[in-house]
């Protein structure tokens, strides 16, 4: 990518998928990644540009964040026992835990965003 900054409007699409990630992980579950898997489909020709790139990297992060909520909540429900506090001390380390990495990182990508420069989440972002 150039030093160049990016266009107004590749800036701002990109600062929206950053924001329903967010928004995904945080207040509207389900709706804000329909929201974004929308915007990525739209996207499907222009995966390389600025825009692109963010819309990328936060619908595959949101599907990750979404698998290792089920992944991790469900298996600790399914093997733990409700009415056990452990089981709870669990699920609260969980989200304290996890939960809160891929919203800092979420933080971090809108920051990148709004800057108008490229990010790529850890371990969880294609390359």
């Amino acid at each position: 990518m150039s030093d160049a900054p990016p266009p107004a409007g590749e800036r701002s699409l990109a600062v929206r998928a950053e924001a329903l990630y967010l928004v995904n992980l945080t207040l509207l579950p389900g709706i804000a990644f329909l929201m974004l898997w929308r915007m990525h489909s739209r996207l499907a020709a222009a995966r390389d540009g600025f825009a692109g790139q963010h819309v990328r990297q936060a619908f595959v992060a949101s599907i990750w964040s979404g698998a290792l909520l089920v992944l991790a909540v469900g298996s600790l429900v399914a093997l733990g026992d409700l009415h056990k506090p452990g089981t709870w001390i669990a699920i609260i380390t969980y989200v304290i835990c996890v939960h809160s990495l891929l919203v800092f990182g979420g933080v971090v990508g809108l920051a990148r965003a709004m800057a108008g420069q490229p990010w790529r989440y850890p371990l969880i972002g294609p390359r």
